[in-house]
């Protein structure tokens, strides 16, 4: 999301999220195996090709106008989403992403079935758009986890009241990511040096 609580601009922009490198996709989504989402999310997600199906995942999108449907990977219901997703939570396996929307992130909070709350705050100001939430009843969260990225991205993990607290592991460790800029700036500092002693005059010489 923006600094200012936005998760989209006001016509569903989402140009303004920056890619950090420090992120690790890879281990990101080796952590789920289920995603649930809002109809805006999956029209988004259809509108740039493909059915909205995420490789190694089972996407279950919840609406209350798409037509119902079941395809490989991904399923459409106009189900309650408090019951699907209260379902989903009692099968085994990883943890479920709430991919997408507001509105469904305020309805299963409410129902007391999100555990954990983990945005990425991009250094933007959008002044206007979708927000994290809508309006509802007060939650206060603990604080699990927390990482700055280099282009200033604060990743952060809270703990819902009787939910299960989650660590970020899917950002790579400072020294693996410095590691190459590293290197660079040793090879800066020995060229700078070899180039220090070559002008260095040498005793009795003019």
């Amino acid at each position: 999301m923006t600094l200012d609580g936005f998760i989209a601009g006001p016509r569903g922009e989402y140009d303004w999220i920056l890619m950090d490198p420090a992120i690790d996709f890879d281990a990101l989504y080796k952590e789920f195996d289920t995603v649930v989402m809002g109809r805006k999310t999956y029209t988004m997600m259809t509108a740039q090709g493909g059915n909205g199906a995420m490789p190694g995942m089972d996407v279950v999108v919840l609406s209350r106008t798409l037509t119902p449907m079941a395809a490989t990977g991904i399923r459409i219901t106009r189900d309650d989403a408090a019951g699907v997703v209260a379902a989903l939570k009692k099968k085994p396996g990883r943890d479920i992403w709430l991919f997408g929307g507001g509105e469904l992130f305020r309805s299963l909070l409410d129902a007391g079935l999100v555990d954990t709350v983990e945005v990425a705050v991009m250094p933007v100001l959008l002044g206007s758009g979708i927000p994290l939430l809508p309006p509802g009843a007060l939650t206060s969260l603990k604080l699990a986890d927390h990482k700055t990225l280099p282009s200033g991205i604060t990743v952060l993990s809270y703990t819902v009241p009787g939910g299960r607290s989650a660590s970020i592991r899917y950002v790579k460790p400072a020294k693996k990511r410095s590691a190459k800029n590293s290197h660079a700036k040793k090879a800066v500092i020995k060229k700078a040096v070899i180039k220090k002693r070559m002008t260095k005059k040498r005793p009795g010489r003019g």
